[in-house]
This record gives C-alpha cells, sequence and structure tokens, in this order.
C-alpha cells in the first residue's frame, strides 16, 4: 500500500486562528515535512468556499499551490482531489499541469472529477449544470488533456469543448504524460471514464461500496478492452490517530472547538462524523492498521489520509508515519 497525504488549505476550516500571512509558512513546511519522508504523494482539494458551510474563512486555490509545491519539494508526486473539470478550459488546464510538471521535475498527478459543490459554481458563475453535462465535459476534457500531453498538439470538435490545433508546448515531463486520477464512483458514466483513460481510480472507502465499486469498474474495463489490473483503485480517509481511545476523543474535541467559531455546530458536528465513521482512519494506531489492511484486501492500493488537526499538531502524523505506514506498506 502507497499513501498521500493532504496539506490543510483552509477549506475544511483547517486553517482556522492562524493568521493569513503565516498560511503558507504553514502549509510549505507541512509539504516539505511530507516530501523528507514516507509519503508517496501530497494532496490538495480543488474548492472556492468552505464546508460543511460557505464562509468567509480562507480557501486557497488548488493549482496555484501545485506551483507552490512544485517549486518547494523535490521528491513527492503533486495531486489534487479533485480537479473539477468545469473550473478551467480542459486545454488550458493541460497547459497550466505541464508547466507545473516541469518545475516539479515531473511528478504532477491529475485528479479530476466532474465537481458537485453547487454554491460555489454558482458563485464564481459557473452555473450549476446538470450531472449528465458535467459528465460528459469531463469524458471530453480528459481526451483533450491525454491527447495534447501525449502529442504536443490537440483538436476536438466536441459537444462541449472545441480545441483547433492547440499548442501544448512544452510538453509534460512524464514519458507518458500527467497520470489521470478519475475521481468518483458513478457506475454508468464516470467509472466508465475511469475504464476508458485513467492510471488511478479513486471512490468509496466503505468496505462493500468498495468492492461493488471495483466489480463495476471491471466490467466497464472488459467491456472497452482496458487491462482492469494496470489501474491503481485508491481511496481517501479522515484520520484522527492517537495513543489511546482517550487521546483521539480529546483531539476530536479540540478540533471541533475551533471550528464551531466558524459554523454552527449541527454542520460541524456532521462533517466530524466522516472522520469518526467505522470507515475513516480514526483510532489508535492498531485499530487503524485493522480498518486500512480490510480495505487493502480488497484491492486498494493507495490511501490518502486527511488529517483535520495536521496545521497545529503534526503529532498524530507523525504517530501514523512511525507505525501505520511500515505495516501496510
Amino acid at each position: 500500500m502507497r499513501f498521500g497525504l493532504f496539506i490543510p488549505q483552509g477549506w475544511r476550516l483547517d486553517l482556522v486562528d492562524i493568521p493569513t500571512e503565516r498560511h503558507w509558512e504553514v502549509m510549505r513546511d507541512l509539504a516539505v515535512h511530507a516530501d523528507g519522508g514516507a509519503w508517496d504523494s501530497l494532496w490538495v482539494y480543488d474548492h472556492f468556499h468552505t464546508v460543511p458551510v460557505p464562509t468567509d474563512e480562507a480557501t486557497h486555490e488548488a493549482w496555484s499551490l501545485m506551483a507552490a509545491y512544485a517549486a518547494t519539494t523535490t521528491r513527492i508526486k503533486l495531486g489534487q482531489m479533485c480537479t473539477a473539470m468545469s473550473y478551467r478550459n480542459p486545454v488550458y488546464l493541460a497547459k497550466v499541469a505541464a508547466t507545473v510538471d516541469v518545475i516539479s521535475g515531473g511528478r504532477v498527478q491529475m485528479g479530476i472529477g466532474g465537481g458537485w459543490y453547487e454554491h460555489e459554481w454558482r458563485a464564481y458563475g459557473y452555473g450549476f449544470p446538470s450531472a449528465g453535462v458535467r459528465l460528459a465535459r469531463l469524458d471530453e476534457g480528459v481526451q483533450i488533456m491525454r491527447d495534447a500531453w501525449r502529442d504536443g498538439r490537440v483538436t476536438l470538435d466536441g459537444k462541449h469543448y472545441q480545441v483547433d490545433d492547440a499548442i501544448v508546448a512544452p510538453k509534460p515531463l512524464q514519458q507518458d504524460g500527467i497520470p489521470l486520477w478519475i475521481a468518483g464512483g458513478g457506475e454508468k458514466v464516470t467509472l466508465k471514464i475511469a475504464a476508458k483513460y485513467a492510471q488511478y481510480t479513486n471512490f468509496t472507502s466503505e468496505p462493500d461500496g468498495f468492492k461493488h465499486k471495483s466489480k463495476v469498474l471491471e466490467e466497464h474495463c472488459a467491456n472497452v478492452g482496458t487491462d482492469y489490473g494496470s489501474i491503481v483503485r485508491s481511496a481517501n480517509f479522515n484520520a484522527v490517530i492517537g495513543t489511546s481511545e482517550a487521546d483521539v476523543a480529546d483531539r476530536v474535541e479540540r478540533i471541533r472547538a475551533r471550528q464551531i467559531t466558524k459554523a454552527n455546530p449541527e454542520a460541524v458536528d456532521a462533517m466530524l462524523a466522516n472522520a469518526t465513521s467505522p470507515d475513516a482512519a480514526t483510532g489508535t494506531p492498531e485499530q487503524v492498521i485493522e480498518r486500512l489492511s480490510r480495505l487493502r484486501d480488497l484491492g486498494c492500493e493507495y490511501a490518502i489520509l486527511y488529517f483535520p488537526e495536521a496545521a497545529y499538531d503534526r503529532s498524530g502524523i507523525e504517530l501514523f508515519e512511525r507505525e501505520v505506514i511500515p505495516a501496510l506498506s
């Protein structure tokens, strides 16, 4: 099993009470820490407004952070989970990602999906088209990016995107282009897109759901002629890890206390429920190893961890590094 680490960027109220002028220092130092350790990748979210509700708290932009991390790290892969296709013209996005790949020395990953956060869509003037339209854009956009990175030029006369001999130079440094992580578990469309184009997928960490989505992906792969075994399946995990169950409970309460100063307690509690559910990577190291082992045995080869306390306290991350990663790598 390989491991990725989300870097806090404000979206999940994870920079509360840290002065804005210190945000980059906090984010950069965590990225450098991950770069020097056992993590295979670092990740950010592609969102503009906070959750569980929109607030005036900072949410730093994903691709600006990608460029910054490309310049301040040396080894670790750099991803977004996940870029919303409709937020940027896909050939422009291909150009941005290729430039960041060059800056990084060939370490960028492209996490890509249809997008879902209606409030920020409408606020930023994107409207909010149907799921069918969002996923059709995803399909066309992925084709554009793949061809642009492979050939350096791309043309596509699609229903949603028209590109006429667009030049994308330089191409990414990675020989086969930037790896595509197709995020989402939609069984009719998203997993079919993944079967056609993805090197990685990312869907639910709930064991029965993961098993079922994997089976659907396998069927799509058979239908489109893709080697199912060549696609790495990943899942995201919320993580609060402590030396004892009491330590974990204390950590969760500290997270809650910060967040309810910015959002109503009911919304915060609903968000924190995801961090304490049976499918989260929350608990003592032994409990977390047991939970992640269950997914690994179902074919999850890659776990991406989100620690909501990361900007304030690295001890949980360090405990995970010492005891969980060696047990599962």
